[in-house]
């Protein structure tokens, strides 16, 4: 649509330029042809015959002046000056080759159209003796002429150079701005991705094997079936609040767009709700203080990940939590597990979604830390990560 318009429009500026040109040519006609006095029948028909067809030739080759901008203008701008009646059109010529704003075809046309207009003067009917204003006006008035059309076509020129410029910038800003709304957009879909990992990997992990746990053994006691029966539960419950959370956040939208996250110190109760559920987990800690929120954040994330993965990978394994501020303003969390047992009736587990990791990678480098993870020389598994804690930060050491 906007090309068809600008297409429009440029037709109807040519067409423009073109009527505005014999307009100006008429109105010199007719202004001579009635101050004049006819000499003879000759110059009366070339006057009135010949000087229009010269305007109208020269008229009709600026048609194609875009096609062939420097043969069309320096030749009606040499044909023009033999005829009254195409001034405008020859002052259009220098003007459109003017717009080119190169020197050398501005100064040829130029000259030639100063040359022509000096010797084929006498082709106008119009004669006035030597020394008489009239003479003093034909020496004057081509180059003054000449002059402003070559400035206004060097002016509309500069004006087009600058209107390009400004609509390629446009298009270039509008282009990066798309880029960096698909970008903000796919970092919004991965942010969205690892909240929904988070809130329910673990809590499903945790009820799978609960639930394995209730398949495969028939014989346990009461006490102990109504432990798992509640643990699975309260599970499910808890896993559709945080789910029902995250769902409101997204609805919602800004500026309530953000989640309650949990921290560090959320970590001895993810610990004391593994135990619940029949992990085998424990809890080393040396730090003291409350973090910057988003390396609590992180590291709880870390936490979580490693419970979630020796509960689908190593079901039965000793779960060992280190956490840890070492020198160097950093905290190390450290989640590392035993060989899976592999007598453990609750070996079932939901198929592994491989994305646990990744965006547990992704979250530690937004934070600027480091995360590693490798299986153990007696087939267990550590996951490791350290995560940059400011010492500047004010009111965060108990």
């Amino acid at each position: 649509m906007n090309s068809d318009v600008a297409a429009r429009l440029g037709r109807w500026q040519r067409h423009w330029q073109l009527a505005a040109a014999a307009a100006v040519g008429l109105w010199i006609w007719l202004y001579i042809g009635l101050g004049m006095k006819w000499p003879s029948a000759d110059r009366g028909a070339w006057y009135l015959i010949g000087d229009p067809s010269v305007a109208l030739g020269c008229l009709t080759a600026l048609v194609w002046r875009r096609r062939y901008p420097l043969a069309v203008t320096l030749t009606v701008a040499v044909v023009s000056t033999a005829s009254s009646f195409a001034t405008g059109v020859g002052l259009l010529a220098l003007a459109s080759v003017s717009t080119r704003r190169r020197p050398m075809e501005i100064g040829a046309v130029t000259l030639a159209y100063l040359i022509a207009s000096h010797f084929l003067v006498g082709s106008h009917p119009v004669e006035s003796p030597p020394g008489s204003p009239t003479s003093f006006y034909r020496l004057v008035v081509p180059p003054l002429l000449a002059g402003i059309a070559v400035a206004a076509g060097v002016a509309v020129g500069a004006r087009r150079v600058e209107v390009r410029t400004l609509r390629a910038r446009a298009h270039r800003m509008e282009r990066e701005q798309k880029a960096r709304a698909a970008q903000a957009q796919a970092q919004e879909r991965n942010r969205i991705a690892r909240e929904m990992h988070d809130v329910l990997a673990h809590r499903i992990s945790l009820i799978a094997m609960q639930a394995g746990v209730l398949n495969h053994r028939t014989n346990l006691p009461a006490h102990e079936n109504r432990t798992l029966v509640h643990g699975i539960a309260a599970g499910s419950h808890q896993a559709l609040e945080e789910l029902r959370d995250v769902l409101g956040v997204l609805r919602a939208g800004p500026p309530h767009s953000e989640l309650t996250q949990p921290s560090l110190h959320g970590i001895p109760d993810l610990v004391a709700d593994a135990r619940t559920s029949g992990l085998h987990v424990a809890l080393t800690t040396t730090v003291s203080g409350t973090p910057p929120d988003t390396i609590g954040r992180t590291a709880y994330r870390i936490v979580q990940e490693g419970l979630t993965n020796a509960t689908k990978h190593a079901p039965g394994a000793h779960i060992h939590i280190t956490l840890e501020r070492a020198a160097g303003n950093q905290l190390h969390v450290t989640v590392s597990n035993s060989p899976a047992l592999t007598n453990n009736p609750a070996r079932t587990h939901p198929p592994p979604s491989g994305y646990g990791l990744r965006g547990l990678a992704e979250r530690v480098g937004l934070a600027g830390g480091k995360l590693d993870h490798h299986p153990t020389p007696d087939n267990g598994y550590i996951l490791t990560a350290q995560l940059p804690w400011p010492a500047s930060t004010h009111g965060t050491d108990t």
